[in-house]
């Protein structure tokens, strides 16, 4: 059985709140050096100052749409792992109650952030057996109607982690591209209460009877601890093969 990896560099966009705030203080915990990147500069020291264990909490504020910042990041960091959580924050509301503006806005930002995170590192490369995590939503598989092009946006997402791969393979780079889809509301998180309350107000109910629904509660620190089985390589097949795993509060399966 391969040993969990205790260091490294990586690089957590979205790294101030949610996933990806657990993400970086799982990762920094097991020795590693992160980058945790977002717009709120005051959030991402928080972070710092809430990690725990021999890594490093490096902050960095910036805005993930914009490619050639992201990039200058990565050449100066050289992870061997970035994790992709950072996303728009959708407007929770029927189809005829949104803008085109409002609709779209998952697509030009958590799309465009995944498509340049991976071309960057296709292109640059990174090191042989560097690991790229999408981190995409279960409305990509269901559909979420209360968040207008979300759900498409996170679906492409998947999709997006097996072009990459097939990209890598063709060319020859030994890297792993992998979309981790938690397929349930997270517990705890900003995100996963506001769009409880408005699809518990939807179907006439409170927002602790529409979580039951999900049986065992998925929280932020259990799609952490999915992403580091991904970094570490320790997952065994299928689950190891997979460029799509869905988890939940049971645990990891291989979507596709």
């Amino acid at each position: 059985m391969t040993e969990a990896k205790t260091a490294g560099t990586a690089i957590v966009v979205g790294g101030g709140s949610g996933v990806g705030r657990a993400t970086v203080l799982a990762l920094a915990a097991r020795g590693a050096r992160v980058f945790a990147v977002g717009r709120d500069e005051a959030r991402l020291r928080g972070v710092r100052a809430a990690a725990t264990g021999p890594g490093e909490v490096v902050p960095r504020a910036l805005d993930a749409t914009d490619g050639a910042a992201l990039d200058r990041l990565i050449d100066e960091a050289d992870p061997d792992v970035i994790v992709v959580s950072a996303g728009v924050r959708a407007r929770l509301a029927l189809v005829h109650e949104q803008t085109w503006e409002t609709f779209s806005a998952p697509w030009n930002t958590d799309v465009k952030i995944a498509f340049q995170v991976g071309q960057t590192a296709l292109r640059r490369p990174l090191r042989p057996g560097s690991v790229v995590v999408i981190v995409s939503s279960g409305a990509g598989l269901g559909g979420s109607p209360l968040s207008g092009g979300y759900a498409g946006a996170k679906r492409t997402q998947m999709f997006l982690a097996g072009y990459l791969q097939r990209s890598a393979d063709t060319a020859g780079r030994a890297l792993r591209f992998v979309a981790v889809v938690p397929k349930q509301l997270i517990a705890g998180t900003e995100l996963g209460h506001e769009a409880a309350d408005a699809y518990a107000a939807l179907g006439g109910m409170t927002r602790e009877k529409f979580m039951e629904r999900f049986g065992v509660p998925l929280t932020a620190d259990g799609v952490a601890r999915a992403i580091l089985q991904v970094w570490d390589g320790t997952l065994a097949p299928p689950l190891r093969d997979a460029k799509v795993l869905g988890v939940t509060g049971a645990g990891l399966e291989a979507l596709q």
